[in-house]
């Protein structure tokens, strides 16, 4: 019962994967294994997985599923938790497993084995930004909560979700959507057959004005995708290039008592000005055998971003607001092997791997701006950031029903900052050994149980490594460390048919030494305490024939510091202590679907003392389809119910003008948008 770390659409009982869950046909011709086709939450998970809390999202999932932005790709995922607190253009807000992950510090994502998460980033660690991904391109989204893959390193300790693009498009097709508040999309996909390879060429072109009542997002958002793959005999070749180009402006949060007392619209924002662009470009080489797995890439990519959180706190004349940049380029590749051994009358297989990264950052800056117009630099750097990550993991029966899996990883991360104060220049390293371990017990083919145990890490800030001058006030600081340790455990239980059934329960604890976090808004990094996270979640999924679908998704979680320090309360801060999600699909008949999504997450502290809550939110989504022959008409209700919940909610000192100098202390948010309709037409040749 030997499993794999991922899964691909394929699935193959007894095969071993690769990394990214590849199979070369050629594997599949010489094992003479049966196969079967699988669609996500259907595939055969009970003698694949290594946990619970690990599944395949499939296209036919994604399909079905109402959005109303391309970072929601991510609440695909179990308990993860997808929102904005301004523009359309910029990577969202992640929650999950107790984290307040910002924009992707603890949850680490890669796309055809290209990473995602940007390290010493201008608007934050980690930061995920989904908007250059076209959702009728995904194949699978392979995801695992907790830190126990031996190939996720960085910023993985909350889990990881690795997306798979289509080789070829099913079927070409061509899509037009237009909606409320000036949405508009089109897309479209087309294969060519090159006589010994496919060509897929894609792209995406979407434009958004939003509902606010001073402001027009008026995003202008264009994506390309061109994939070449080859397959041969014994091998798998692609080349693959995507595009991404963005600008928009934002409409950022809000302060709750310029709402209550009426000096502004809730759809209204307080400087109009803010927004940014934004750009992504990569080109990658792919090329797997039966026993190896290699990815090359090359990514560039940049971002003006204007912000304002706190109006005229600071700058009571000129207003508060500042430009981060950030423009680099990231090069590296992965390459691993897989290989089988005798050990003790067992077979134990083995899949090393070795990745490695760099990131030249030709400028992060901070700048203090007013309407876009830069005043003053408070830094501007230029960094040289380089990884590299080496993993072995091994899998064995231990008889025909307990299968166990071990894997030690040992990162490095070095770092040269060159800044514009001096006292900040410098260079730092560090590195870490991860272990990471677990057990499977196959009940029967119906039931399986697991028990896992891992450690990861988050970097920070390579600035905050090497700082000692706080940039805005000139005093000294500690710099802080530049890997900081994450560990998790977990039990659970899955239980499954994949013709009727899909349910898993687990019971998780996460630790993590420190929450240090680069503080992009102010230039500083400033380090929290240690914390730790336990919570349980359910996932559920119900299939009653072709016709009717069902799925419910709950999570529950505590999240406290584990040390005291003065003036602090123990509460993580934005932690959400409750989340669910809850599906129907039906298809009264056979040209007819109804899809209808509810959203839902509990009150959270939005400060350390537990004082201050913010709101629960709920949304209730519907979607409408109806097929006739090569055509499909479709209608979204987004928020169906008109909901006036908050998408985000945040505690800080802001001020307005007329306000006291020292500032107010209130709840920031942005509110979820007004019920809206989005009409789609898709024609497939």
């Amino acid at each position: 019962m030997l499993s794999a770390s991922f899964l691909h659409p394929l699935t193959v009982s007894g095969a071993f994967a690769n990394e990214d869950g590849d199979e070369s046909a050629n594997e599949l011709a010489e094992h003479d294994i049966e196969s079967i086709l699988v669609y996500g939450r259907r595939a055969e998970l009970i003698g694949e997985s290594i946990s619970a809390s690990s599944g395949v999202i499939g296209k036919e999932d994604i399909e079905q599923r109402v959005t109303l932005r391309a970072g929601e790709i991510l609440e695909f995922v179990p308990g993860m938790v997808v929102t904005q607190h301004s523009g359309s253009g910029k990577a969202n807000q992640y929650f999950l497993r107790g984290f307040n992950l910002d924009h992707g510090t603890d949850f680490s994502t890669s796309i055809d084995g290209l990473p995602i998460n940007q390290r010493t980033h201008g608007h934050g660690q980690g930061y995920t930004d989904l908007n250059f991904i076209i959702p009728e391109f995904i194949e699978r989204i392979d995801y695992q909560k907790g830190p126990y893959q031996a190939g996720d390193g960085d910023f993985s300790t909350a889990g990881s979700a690795r997306f798979k693009l289509l080789d070829h498009a099913v079927d070409p097709f061509v899509s037009i959507e237009i909606g409320e508040f000036g949405y508009a999309r089109a897309a479209f996909g087309n294969n060519f057959d090159t006589g010994r390879g496919h060509l897929l060429v894609g792209g995406e072109a979407q434009t958004f004005d939003g509902p606010w009542t001073n402001v027009e997002e008026d995003v202008e958002k264009f994506n390309a995708l061109i994939k070449y793959t080859e397959q041969r005999d014994d091998s798998r070749f692609a080349v693959t290039f995507l595009a991404y180009d963005n600008q928009w402006n934002s409409a950022d949060q809000i302060p709750l008592r310029a709402v209550e007392d009426g000096r502004i619209d809730r759809f209204a924002t307080v400087d109009p000005t803010v927004g940014g662009d934004s750009s992504r470009y990569s080109l990658s080489f792919d090329w797997t055998s039966q026993a190896w797995a290699s990815t090359f890439y090359v990514i560039q990519s940049e971002l003006d971003l204007f912000s304002n959180f706190t109006y005229f706190l600071n700058d009571p004349v000129n207003g508060d607001q500042f430009e981060q940049v950030d423009d680099r380029i990231t090069y590296g590749g992965d390459i691993s092997h897989r290989s089988s051994i005798e050990l003790g009358g067992k077979t134990v297989n083995i899949n090393t791997g070795l990745q490695v990264r760099v990131d030249d950052i030709d400028e992060v800056g901070l700048h203090r701006t007013q309407a876009r117009r830069r005043l003053s630099t408070i830094r501007d750097d230029k960094v040289d950031e380089y990884s590299a990550g080496l993993f072995v993991e091994g899998q064995f029966d231990i008889n025909e029903d307990l299968t166990a899996n071990l894997a030690v990883r040992y990162d490095y991360l070095g770092a040269d900052v060159e800044s514009n104060i001096a006292a900040n220049s410098g260079n730092d390293n560090d590195g870490l050994v991860s272990v990471k371990g677990g057990l499977s017990y196959r009940i029967n083919e119906s039931a399986e149980t697991y028990v896992n145990v891992g450690q990861s890490f988050h970097s920070n800030d390579a600035r905050g490594a090497t700082a000692s001058i706080d940039p805005v006030s000139g005093d000294a600081i500690d710099p802080v460390d530049l890997l900081v340790r994450g560990e998790g455990a977990e039990v659970g239980i899955r239980l499954q048919d994949n013709e009727s059934y899909n349910v898993s329960f687990a019971l998780w604890v996460l630790e993590l030494d420190s929450e240090l976090l680069f503080v992009g808004d102010e230039g500083t990094t400033e380090a929290s305490r240690a914390s730790r996270r336990y919570g349980a979640e359910l996932s559920a999924y119900y299939w009653l024939g072709e016709q009717f679908s069902a799925d419910l998704e709950v999570a529950w979680t505590r999240s406290r510091f584990t040390e005291d320090a003065d003036g602090e309360g123990n509460y993580v801060d934005n932690s959400l202590p409750f989340v669910l999600s809850a599906g129907i699909n039906y298809k009264p008949i056979e040209p007819v679907n109804v899809n209808l999504r509810l959203r839902h997450f509990g009150r959270r502290f939005l400060e350390s003392f537990g004082e201050v809550r913010g709101q629960s939110f709920s949304v209730l989504n519907l979607g409408m389809s109806y097929d006739y022959q090569n055509w499909q008409f479709g209608v979204d209700v987004l928020n169906l119910l008109n909901s006036n919940d908050r998408d985000i909610e945040y505690f800080f000192e802001s001020r307005l003008a007329g306000e006291p100098e020292e500032g107010i202390a209130d709840i920031h948010f942005h509110p979820i948008q007004p019920r809206s309709l989005r009409f789609k037409a898709t024609y497939r040749f």
